[in-house]
């Protein structure tokens, strides 16, 4: 089985975090760390995708300010989508020449991580043939969206918990204007531990993926990266500086 080091970096702001993915990515693709797998909560940001269409982000400036939302076109494939507290996000670095080289099963898999971790809360999710993600009934619950290069993975999945949907008002969330999104919070009336959610989220990934997941402190990970601790500040949230 391959080895999973499993990192949660905490919240974090948007383009920490995905500077930290492009250091790591270089690091995977030049064989220095084994695959990764980062867990963080983003600050509130709207990120667009290559193929977005900036009509998508229906809020001005004015309302992105007073909402305390950034706004990032960034790398990886498909449309608009928002990231905020009381989201997991996901950011396999993975080298997928150690698994299988097939762009399709690989999205297919992140969906299959999800779909098992919402069963564990008796959620019913599934695929939707037409649009990458996962859905319960017809609104999302999870978005998907990678960049592959030399079949080196970044970026990943967004998985609404305790999320305020709300954010999604201001954006036509994936570019799909016909269907809706929810939370597992929305979905059960309550509140979800991130602890206890995130790992059971790593089992599944270990499962799908039959990799053997590693629980990795933010020092070693410091160490990975060749950083002193006085950089940590770039990517690391307040309670952990």
């Amino acid at each position: 089985m391959n080895t999973l080091t499993v990192v949660n970096i905490g919240r974090t702001r948007y383009k920490s975090a995905w500077d930290l993915q492009r250091k790591l990515f270089d690091l995977r693709l030049a064989g220095g760390i084994s695959d990764l797998l980062l867990l963080t909560e983003h600050d509130h940001v709207y990120t667009l995708g290559k193929a977005s269409d900036d009509h998508h982000l229906l809020a001005d400036a004015g309302e992105l300010q007073a909402a305390g939302a950034e706004v990032f076109h960034i790398d990886r494939g498909g449309d608009i989508t928002y990231h905020g507290p009381g989201q997991l996000v996901g950011y396999p670095i993975l080298d997928l020449n150690m698994y299988y080289r097939d762009l399709h099963r690989y999205l297919r898999d992140l969906e299959e991580v999800i779909i098992r971790t919402l069963g564990d809360y008796a959620i019913a999710a599934a695929r939707d043939e037409k649009f990458t993600g996962v859905w319960v009934g017809s609104s999302k619950i999870a978005a998907i969206g990678v960049k592959v290069s030399r079949w080196i993975t970044m970026h990943g999945f967004a998985l609404n918990v305790n999320t305020d949907l709300a954010y999604f008002d201001r954006i036509i969330p994936c570019g799909i204007f016909h269907k809706g999104v929810t939370s597992i919070r929305e979905l059960t009336g309550r509140a979800v531990e991130f602890g206890e959610l995130s790992g059971r989220l790593v089992k599944h990934f270990g499962d799908v993926f039959q990799a053997e997941p590693r629980d990795t402190s933010h020092e070693t990970l410091l160490q990975m990266l060749g950083q002193p601790a006085a950089e940590k500040r770039e990517w690391l949230p307040v309670e952990n500086q």
